[in-house]
């Protein structure tokens, strides 16, 4: 069976939500693909404030946010259609992407444009015995707690001192979790501040110059052996330390999921400021490949309100290239580059400005 659409939308997370909002204004037809059985992406797992501008909803809960883009697409009826635990598998010339539904319909879906908003996945941490049942991403242990209402265990041991890690270890002792340490290959924590005070208040130890050495256990972890590094992080011996824990959440970062437009023939590029290979695309995040577009971690790990702006401006685009561009467009177009360029500012937009020049078109 082969479907055809006007506008396709692979991935329905804040960059996803935000392209289709954006397009069906300008008066798009558009189809969202989202693998899960629940649209939002991350949001829906997220249940801390964001910071950033009104424009991106500073100061709303993750969760919220998907709430309230939802809402937004649900306001142009039928000209949006979301579809549900469908997960796009092959991406071909003139536009065809497979797709496998409910894990037994395959068919596929033409497109006259795509927006590839797929996301990121999270990068694993390399020690003995780190396949053992207990050893989860910190995006699977907020799945667990926050969508599916599920105890991950009652000792963690959090490897990792970025912003996720940090929050997400105060996520665990909200639910009555404790929360061993924290723990960092870095000599400085990457977090927030604001967000690291809460766990030192709480008499939670973050060790920067540490690592896992290895994982102990059986049929599921039972404990963990950490130990500093040097400053060309080498392990120094004699510096082991163990944790029983039952459960060790790995929060190392993210890497762009963009297999996808890959396997079509973007031109990709390693860019190690934006966390791994990239589509090279144009500041209106069209890809090498004429109509085809992309928006948020598939073209570079940021923040959640980054990926918004950069989903409008997708959606904007992705229209005018159908036809559809409406009387503000020029507008619209800078205001959204404005928001993006506020939001890359300042020292820590150092290292995304300069990758985007990288893997600019």
């Amino acid at each position: 069976m082969m479907r055809e659409v006007e506008l396709l939308i692979i991935g329905s997370g804040p960059a996803g939500l935000c392209a289709a909002i954006s397009a069906a204004s300008s008066g798009a037809k558009v189809l969202i693909l989202e693998r899960s059985f629940k649209p939002g992406g991350q949001l829906i797992k997220q249940t801390h404030m964001f910071f950033g501008s009104e424009r991106q909803y500073a100061s709303h809960r993750g969760v919220d946010i998907a709430g309230i883009l939802l809402k937004k697409v649900a306001e142009y009826g039928g000209q949006i259609e979301i579809m549900l635990n469908a997960t796009a598998v092959g991406f071909y010339e003139d536009n065809v992407i497979t797709v496998l539904k409910d894990e037994k319909e395959y068919f596929k879906i033409k497109a006259q444009s795509i927006i590839c908003a797929t996301g990121a996945y999270e990068k694993s941490l390399a020690f003995p015995n780190n396949d053992l049942p207990g050893i989860y991403g910190a995006g699977a242990v907020q799945t667990l707690m926050n969508v599916y209402g599920i105890r991950p265990g009652n000792r963690v041991l959090m490897v990792g001192a970025g912003n996720i890690g940090v929050i997400v270890s105060y996520q665990l002792m909200q639910a009555g979790i404790q929360v061993v340490a924290v723990l960092d290959a870095a000599p400085r924590i990457g977090a927030y501040l604001v967000h690291a005070s809460k766990l030192a208040r709480m008499g939670v130890p973050i060790l920067t110059s540490h690592t896992v050495k290895e994982a102990i256990g059986t049929d599921c972890l039972e404990a963990a052996v950490v130990c500093e590094l040097d400053e060309k992080f080498q392990p120094i011996p004699g510096t082991e330390k163990r944790y029983d824990v039952d459960v060790m959440c790995i929060s190392v970062g993210l890497s762009p999921l963009n297999e996808l437009l890959a396997m079509r023939g973007v031109e990709m590029k390693y860019v190690g400021q934006l966390s791994g290979y990239v589509p090279l695309r144009t500041e209106t995040c069209e890809t090498s490949i004429p109509g085809i577009f992309v928006a948020g971690d598939a073209s570079g790990i940021e923040e959640a309100s980054s990926a918004m702006a950069e989903g409008y401006l997708a959606g904007l685009c992705a229209a005018a290239k159908l036809g559809h561009v409406p009387a503000d467009f020029a507008q619209r177009k800078e205001e959204y580059l404005k928001q993006l360029e506020d939001l890359r500012s300042g020292p820590v937009g150092d290292r995304i400005r300069a990758g985007m020049k990288i893997s600019q078109l």
